[in-house]
């Protein structure tokens, strides 16, 4: 089979994946469609020593073509997640990958973590290897793209293809801004909505007195950030909320609490609070403890808690078709807005630097509580300590994530590892968590 014939199968995949929203769904769905504008096309320079693999360009530098493709049974699949301590976070990523496998059944699908869990992403690596698969499509599975997706994942697909010459490894793209990341997310939002309790006796509470909370994972990659902040303003917009803002659960600002208390004060009779993650963790559990330590202190307001993206088929159906954006040379990373080839206002300093990875230290650490973690001592692995802050988020986040003071997702580092971020100190930011909140 030729990679076009491949490429429409998994469009079609694609599209089968998405009618499994059920019919009530795909109607809320059609209210948060629409069509985007043509994206940018993906860079495909790399400058050289740089340890990151390009996005358009295959792990080893060359542009894929379909010609490339043409065996179609050395052709697998790699799923790159980031990897948790917490067991019910891989174990949700798990069952996503499995998802995508039995999406892309003619072909070996396979998955692994950048950090703190097994398998490593090498590891899956050596599965399809094995298996006889020669052409490697990887996809990060994360929300936006920073760090981890620019630096530290393309490193470790780098170091295996030169490890073994007879593998391809080509690269694609986050989940990024899609529309049906955009529906997955109002369906998560109306389906919050539908289970919260009305007051008896009291009027339903209008859309246009409710404020939009939506908190992401923070980092110090500033497009990644503001991919969050436009996410939420679709949302907002699509909803018709009263008002909307974003949060971050570490690295920039604000920060989930104080960001939480200034809506507060802005006279909104409900405020939704919507973490835009793919999967559960210590991270989200905390986001819903703000909340409350906030709604305790407000009660006259009422805070509905949202879940989190996780398997929705939405979700499942973008990863799919950036597979097979792969295969079309669709491969459109935004690097227009890239702080390492632009110069960004405020991390002017970082264009140009070299990428590279930090993470090999942790490839594979056990899970929270298991006999592997290695022992956590008090303020140990706070990582709203002074010298960096960083982010391991999911889905981006150049190094890892600061300012969530807790040890369950996190890994001290020797602050000279990474540039450090320009606006630590800001109030609302991760310094906020070594005060009471106001």
């Amino acid at each position: 089979m030729t990679a076009g014939g491949r490429l429409g199968e998994i469009e079609v995949l694609s599209h089968k994946v998405e009618r499994e929203v059920s019919r009530r769904d795909r109607a809320a769905a059609r209210a948060y469609s629409g069509e985007c504008a043509p994206a940018p096309p993906a860079c495909s320079e790399n400058r050289e020593g740089s340890g990151a693999a390009t996005p358009q360009a295959g792990a080893g530098g060359s542009p894929p073509t379909r010609q490339d493709s043409d065996s179609s049974s050395s052709l697998g699949v790699m799923v790159c997640g980031h990897g948790s301590r917490d067991p019910r976070a891989i174990a949700e990523f798990n069952a996503f990958a499995a998802k995508v496998r039995a999406a892309l059944p003619d072909h070996p699908v396979d998955w692994g973590y950048l950090e703190f869990a097994r398998p490593v992403i090498r590891d899956g690596l050596d599965r399809l290897r094995a298996a006889g698969v020669r052409q490697v499509l990887a996809v990060p599975g994360m929300l936006f793209a920073a760090g981890h997706t620019k630096n530290d994942i393309p490193s470790v697909l780098r170091t295996y293809e030169a490890e073994h010459p007879e593998m391809t490894i080509r690269y694609g793209r986050d989940l990024a801004i899609d529309t049906r990341m955009v529906r997955a997310a109002g369906e998560r939002i109306a389906e919050a909505l539908a289970a919260a309790p009305e007051c008896p006796g009291a009027e339903p509470t209008h859309p246009h007195q409710t404020l939009l909370m939506v908190v992401g994972r923070g980092t110090s990659d500033p497009d990644a950030n503001s991919d969050v902040a436009k996410m939420m303003r679709l949302l907002w917009e699509g909803f018709g909320f009263g008002w909307g803002e974003t949060a971050y659960s570490g690295v920039t600002f604000p920060l989930v609490e104080p960001a939480l208390e200034h809506a507060a004060r802005l006279g909104y009779r409900r405020i939704i609070v919507f973490p835009y993650f793919l999967f559960t963790g210590v991270l989200v559990q905390r986001i819903y403890d703000h909340t409350d330590r906030v709604a305790a202190r407000h009660p006259d307001i009422e805070f509905v808690k949202a879940p989190y993206l996780n398997d929705h088929p939405l979700v499942l159906a973008t990863i799919v078709d950036r597979v097979a954006e792969i295969l079309d040379g669709r491969n459109l990373m935004n690097c227009q807005l890239c702080k390492y080839r632009e110069l960004v206002l405020g991390f002017e300093a970082e264009r140009g630097l070299a990428q590279r990875s930090h993470h090999h230290h942790v490839e594979g650490v056990g899970l929270l509580g298991s006999a592997a973690a290695p022992a956590e001592q008090p303020g140990h692995h706070h990582h709203e300590h002074g010298h960096h802050k960083h982010d391991h988020a999911d889905e981006h986040g150049h190094g890892h994530v600061h300012g969530h003071a807790d040890p369950a997702d996190h890994h001290h580092h020797d602050p000279g590892h990474h540039h450090p971020y320009p606006h630590a100190d800001h109030p609302w930011g991760p310094s906020s968590l070594a005060v009471k909140t106001v």
